[in-house]
This record gives C-alpha cells, structure tokens and sequence, in this order.
C-alpha cells in the first residue's frame, strides 16, 4: 500500500449501523495520518458521516429510493450516476464494514482491492464472494467493536482502546429548543414491537416535569409528529419537535441533560455524542447492537423474551435515570 494510500468505507445503512461504523474513521486517521479516507452511505446519513472530520470525501448513493420506486425512471439515472461516479475513482482499499450483497456489489463499483468478513462473520454469506480480502471477526461482539476489529485487520494497524465517534463537541443553539433543562424521548421506531406504549411515556413526562425537567419529543414525520403532540398535550412542559434535518436532530441530542429512547438510530446517535443515554429494547436483544457509550453514560433496558415484549417499567428507567444524572452534572432547573 502506498504511503499516502486512498481508502474507501462501504455503510450504506441503516442510521445505527452508519453510528457505529464512525470510530473506524476515527481509528484509521489515528493509526494513517496521512490517508486519503472516503466513505459511501446512503443519501439521507450523507449529512451526518460529512460532519466527521477524518473524512476527505463522503459519496451519496440512492439505493433505499430505487427500491421503493423500482419503476420511475428517475430513480434509475440517479443509480446510474451514483454509479458511474464512484466507478471512475480507484482505491487502495475499499472496506465493505456492512457485509451485506448490496453493500458488496456498490464495494465492486470503484477500482481497487476489496476488503470485509469472511463468510463466516458476515450478516449475508454470500456477499464474501465479491471480496478479494476476508476476515474472521467473532460474531458474538458488539457491531462497533467488529467494525473496528475488521479495519484494523485490513488495514494491518494495532486497535486503539478508546473508541471515538468523532462527532463535534460543540452544536449550534436551536432558538425552538427550551431553554430550561430538558431530556429528550424517542418515541418513534421503524416497527411496532419495537415501541413503548404512549401511556408509559405520558407516565414518564409527568415524573420528568415533577423533576423539573422539560421534555422534548423529537419526531422524523407526520405521523410520529401526531404522536409527539399527543403526548406533549398530557405534559406540563414539553415540546413536539417537527421532522428537521439530521445536523439539526444532532444538535436537539447534543444539549440533553438526558435522552431515553426505543430501537432507534437516534438513540445511538445520543450515545455517540456522549449524552447520557437510556436504551428501551422491547423485542431486539442489545448486546450486539445495543447502545455503545462514546464516552458517556449509556443503559441498555429490556431485550425481549421467549415469550415476546419486555415489559420495562417507568419506574425502572427513572432508577436508572438518576443513576445516570447523578454521575454527570446536576440537572436541577
């Protein structure tokens, strides 16, 4: 490889995944000052993987769009552009951290050796064929520790102990945002067994508003935001906040005394900016994607049953609430 080599990384999704594929960024810049590091994500996570500063290049694909619109030629020229662009480019190394056949074959798009898991460690075995480089990393830890553990392996530099986001420190004020002290809930999820009921977070709002807390109810569209006004209208003091950009959803996260939230990519953004975060898995299991602290304090509740849904009790996330707020700063109003 050569002394200023050009790397590309391969998440292309989901919000989560994309988290916790940015300490790998973080560890190749520590370990390769001098590299060249490009990464290639879905268009709706581009703004997001941008805001990392050992990035060089951040590549937008359109792939989620051509799978909902398989038949609007529109949707076809942009595939064909995202494409050709990335095919007229050439890398020392393309690291395919997804291991998914889709994420394989956009990995086969430019010019240069491919790396990822072996058949294995990969989610989709079949997507080890298109790798000219395979390893063996032990499915049983944590996806950001697999991710880092796979770059390291390719890339042929020792793992670094601290894992690092390398997400801003400082965001800008939103002038919508309350300017008490305020704890944000993610409601909202991709599926249904995944949600705690709107009761338990009415519950929860009133506990927070007696704690002197403002609550804040982030929302990513029309119908989540329906919900965070249901719930913001049983509260004394909360605010709906309407679908906003994913700088913009960074910036709400990164001034929260708290954040509590179900199986979403947004909790895991909390986790990465080192906000104390509570984790609610009603039917996943989160020892392998499960929150992963960044630097702050993170819980992880629930993880199913045999049987189903976990029950988590409001009581029990606010015991580990105060646990949290009790080792950071005070969050009296």
């Amino acid at each position: 490889m050569s002394a200023n080599p050009r790397l590309l990384l391969v998440k292309l999704s989901s919000l989560g995944d994309v988290i916790h594929n940015l300490p790998v960024a973080t560890d190749i810049r520590r370990a390769m000052p001098d590299a060249v590091i490009d990464w290639v994500t879905e268009s709706a996570y581009a703004p997001l993987v941008e805001l990392h500063p050992a990035l060089d290049r951040v590549w937008s694909v359109h792939l989620r769009e051509l799978k909902s619109r398989w038949f609007d030629p529109t949707a076809w020229g942009r595939f064909f552009d995202d494409k050709s662009r990335l095919a007229a480019r050439h890398y020392d190394l393309v690291l395919d951290t997804q291991g998914l056949v889709k994420s394989a074959l956009v990995s086969g798009w430019p010019r240069g050796r491919v790396a990822g898991y072996d058949r294995t460690s990969i989610r989709e075995p079949y997507a080890s064929r298109w790798y000219d480089q395979r390893f063996a990393v032990s499915r049983d830890r944590h996806a950001v520790e697999r991710n880092r553990v796979l770059a390291a392996a390719a890339l042929g530099y020792p793992l670094d102990a601290i894992c690092d986001y390398g997400l801003p420190d400082v965001w800008p004020v939103l002038i919508d945002l309350p300017a008490k002290k305020y704890v944000v809930c993610l409601h909202a999820t991709s599926r249904g067994d995944k949600c705690w009921p709107g009761s338990s977070w009415i519950a929860l709002g009133k506990q927070l508003n007696a704690l002197g807390l403002h609550v804040v109810l982030p929302s990513g569209n029309g119908a989540e935001f329906a919900q965070s006004e249901y719930i913001a209208k049983q509260l004394e003091m909360a605010t709906p906040l309407a679908a906003r950009s994913m700088p913009d959803t960074a910036a709400v996260l990164s001034r929260a005394a708290a954040v509590i939230g179900v199986d979403t990519g947004l909790a895991h953004l909390a986790a990465a900016l080192k906000r104390p975060t509570i984790g609610l898995y009603l039917s996943t299991h989160p020892a392998l994607t499960g929150l992963y602290s960044g630097g702050g304090p993170v819980v992880n509740l629930g993880g199913g049953t045999r049987d189903g849904i976990a029950r988590i009790e409001v009581e029990t996330v606010l015991q580990q609430l105060s646990t949290l707020l009790n080792t950071t700063a005070p969050v009296s109003a």
